[in-house]
C-alpha cells in the first residue's frame, strides 16, 4: 500500500513509568513511537504517593512532540487518537478546570477513617450479605473521603473528580467525559450495569462524591471530542483530531494479546502482576471483589492480581544495581 492512500491512528499510554505515543497505519504496523520516562509518584509522608496532575499532561505532550520529527508524512494524516492510562489515579479539580492538589496515585496508601454514614436499612442490608467489610473497605480507600476528611475546605471547592484518563480527556477535548472501560477506582460505579450507580444505590451515601463530580461515560469505540486550538499547541496534534474513547492500559493490553473470550487468560507482569480473563458474564472469582469493564463493549475482564508485582524489579535496580548498570552501558 502507498503511502499516498494510508492513514494513521495515534495511540497514548499514561502508564505508571512512562508514558509512550505510538503511531500506527491502517494495516496496524507501528510507524513511529516515542518514550518519556515519569517518576511514579512523590511521598511527603509514609505511604503517601502523589504526582501533580500537570507532570502527566506536561510529559504526555512531550511524548507527542518527540513523534513528529520522526514522520515523512504530514500530521493531518493522522485520523483518529486514543488514550489509555493507569488505572485508580485520581484527580480533583476545581470549577475552572484547574487541579486543587496533586493526584492520588493508585498506589496512595491512605485511608479515611471517618467514613460517611449509609444509614440504618442500608446498613442492615450491607450486613446481611456478608457485605459489611468489603463496604467500609471501599470507603476507606475512597480518596474522595480522605479528602472530606482531611481536607474538608478544599474538597467543597471540587467541583469534578477524575481518573486520570478523564483528566487527559479534558485536557485534549475540554469536554469532562471518560471510557467506560477505564472506570477501575474506588467511584459510585455499577460493575455488573457498566454504567454510574443507579441513585438509590448505596454507594453514593457511602462517598463523598456527587453526581455532578463525575464525567459523562461513553463505550469504546465512541468519539469524546476533538483536539483543541490549546491541546493542539501543546503536544502539535492536529487541531480537530477525533479523540476516541478506549480503556484503562489494563483492559487495552488484554484484548492487545489476543484474549477476547473466558478460553484465553491474560498473564502481564508489568508494575502489577494480573491474569485476566475477557467474558460475557459477569463473575466475580473474589466475592465482593468486581469484574472491571472491558475494553469490549458489554463485557467484563475477571482479573487477579500481585500488588506492585513487578515495580519492585525497577525499584530494586535503582536503589542497589548502579555497577550492574553501570557494566552493561560499558558492555
Amino acid at each position: 500500500m502507498s503511502k499516498a492512500a494510508t492513514d494513521y491512528l495515534l495511540a497514548i499510554d499514561n502508564g505508571t513509568q512512562s508514558i509512550r505515543a505510538m503511531i500506527f497505519d491502517n494495516s496496524g504496523e507501528l510507524v513511529a513511537k516515542s518514550k518519556v520516562e515519569i517518576e511514579p509518584y512523590f511521598s511527603d509522608k509514609p505511604g503517601w504517593a502523589e504526582q501533580h496532575a500537570e507532570y502527566f499532561w506536561s510529559s504526555l505532550c512531550k511524548a507527542c512532540q518527540q513523534l513528529w520529527p520522526q514522520l515523512d508524512f504530514p500530521r493531518e494524516r493522522i485520523k483518529a487518537l486514543s488514550v489509555t492510562t493507569q488505572r485508580a489515579t485520581v484527580i480533583a479539580l476545581n470549577k475552572d478546570g484547574q487541579p486543587l492538589c496533586p493526584a492520588f496515585s493508585w498506589l496512595d496508601q491512605r485511608q479515611a477513617q471517618t467514613i460517611p454514614k449509609v444509614g440504618f436499612f442500608t446498613s442492615l442490608a450491607i450486613n446481611f450479605m456478608g457485605a459489611r467489610d468489603p463496604a467500609k473497605y471501599f470507603q476507606q480507600q475512597a480518596k474522595s473521603n480522605w479528602l472530606a476528611e482531611h481536607q474538608p475546605q478544599l474538597w467543597q471547592q471540587v467541583d469534578k473528580f477524575l481518573l486520570l484518563s478523564g483528566y487527559h480527556n479534558y485536557k485534549l477535548t475540554g469536554f469532562f467525559r471518560d471510557a467506560v472501560a477505564s472506570q477501575v477506582g474506588y467511584l459510585p460505579f455499577d460493575f455488573k450495569r457498566l454504567k454510574w450507580a443507579k441513585d438509590k444505590n448505596w454507594k453514593w451515601r457511602a462517598l463523598s462524591i456527587k453526581p455532578s463530580m463525575l464525567p459523562d461515560l461513553v463505550p469504546a469505540g465512541s468519539i469524546i471530542g476533538v483536539v483543541t486550538a490549546i491541546a493542539a499547541e501543546e503536544t502539535g496534534l492536529p487541531e480537530g483530531l477525533p479523540v476516541i474513547a478506549s480503556g484503562s492500559d489494563k483492559s487495552c493490553e488484554v484484548v492487545g494479546s489476543g484474549c477476547l473470550d473466558k478460553n484465553t487468560a491474560s498473564l502481564s507482569y508489568g508494575t502489577t502482576a494480573t491474569l485476566n480473563i475477557n467474558s460475557a458474564k459477569y463473575q466475580e472469582v473474589i466475592r465482593f471483589h468486581p469484574a472491571y469493564p472491558s475494553l469490549i463493549p458489554n463485557h467484563y475482564s475477571t482479573e487477579m492480581m500481585v500488588q506492585r508485582g513487578y515495580w519492585i524489579v525497577r525499584w530494586f535496580k535503582e536503589q542497589f544495581g548502579h555497577l550492574e548498570q553501570q557494566a552493561s552501558k560499558l558492555q
